[in-house]
C-alpha cells in the first residue's frame, strides 16, 4: 500500500518527504483554507516540487462546462496534477471526457460502492471512499473500502485504485493495508503516530543508557 499525505501544509509536505514514505498529496479546499494558502496555483507547484508522485488539486467550480475548464487548467500546472472531481452526474461526465484527454482523475466524495463502480465505468484514475465521515454516521468506512476493492477485483479490465481517504487514526490506516487498499492518504500527525510506539521509546533509552555503562 502507497501513503499519500493529506495536506496543504509546506512544511508538513517538506518534513514527511524526508522520511522517504510519502508517494503522493491529495489536498482540497478546506486543507488550502487551513493552511493559510492564498495562491492554489502556487502551492500546488510547490508540493509537486518536493513530492514528484500524484498531487491531487481539487475543482471548485459546480456545472460540466466549468468544472472542465477549471480542470484543464490545473492539469496544466504541472506534469504530476490529478484532478479531484466529486462523484456526482456532472462529475461522472467530467471524468469520462477528461479520461479521454488523458488526464488524471481522483472521483472524491465517494459514500459507496455503487459510486465507485461508475467512477471506474467512467475512467476515473483513483477513487476516494471517504472513511472517517461515515463512521461518524455509524457506519463502517473501511467495509466500504473492502467491497470496493472486492468489486474491482471482480473485473481485470478496471484499472481504478482505491485511495482510502478521511482518515482519522493510524488503525485506520491498518486497516486499509490489511484489506488491500492501493493507497491510504492521511494527516500529517497521523503519519508521526504511526511511527511512534511507547516501547520503540524505553527500548532507545536503554540502550543509549547501556552503551553509557559500558564505556565508562
Amino acid at each position: 500500500m502507497r501513503i499519500f499525505l493529506d495536506t496543504a501544509n509546506i512544511e508538513e509536505v517538506r518534513q514527511a518527504s524526508k522520511l522517504g514514505v510519502v508517494s503522493g498529496v491529495t489536498t482540497n479546499p478546506t486543507l488550502m483554507a487551513r493552511a493559510g494558502a492564498t495562491d492554489y496555483e502556487a502551492t500546488i507547484k510547490e508540493i509537486a516540487s518536493i513530492i514528484p508522485g500524484p498531487i491531487s488539486t481539487e475543482v471548485v467550480v459546480e456545472g460540466v462546462e466549468p468544472m472542465l475548464e477549471q480542470a484543464r487548467e490545473m492539469a496544466a500546472w504541472t506534469p504530476n496534477v490529478v484532478i479531484k472531481i466529486p462523484v456526482n452526474a456532472d462529475g461522472l461526465e467530467v471524468t469520462s471526457i477528461l479520461a479521454k484527454e488523458n488526464i488524471k482523475v481522483n472521483m472524491t466524495l465517494c459514500f459507496s460502492a455503487n459510486q465507485a463502480l461508475l467512477a471506474a465505468l467512467s475512467g476515473a484514475r483513483y477513487i476516494s471512499p471517504f472513511v472517517g465521515r461515515l463512521d461518524d454516521i455509524g457506519q463502517d468506512g473501511m467495509q466500504l473500502v473492502e467491497d470496493i476493492l472486492h468489486i474491482y477485483d471482480n473485473y481485470p479490465d478496471i484499472n481504478t485504485e482505491v485511495i482510502a481517504a478521511s482518515i482519522r487514526h493510524p488503525e485506520h490506516c491498518l486497516r486499509a493495508a490489511v484489506i488491500g487498499a492501493h493507497i491510504a492518504t492521511i494527516p500529517y500527525d497521523v503519519l508521526m503516530k504511526m511511527i511512534q510506539h511507547p516501547m520503540t521509546d524505553a527500548g532507545i533509552s536503554r540502550f543509549l543508557a547501556d552503551w553509557k555503562n559500558t564505556t565508562k
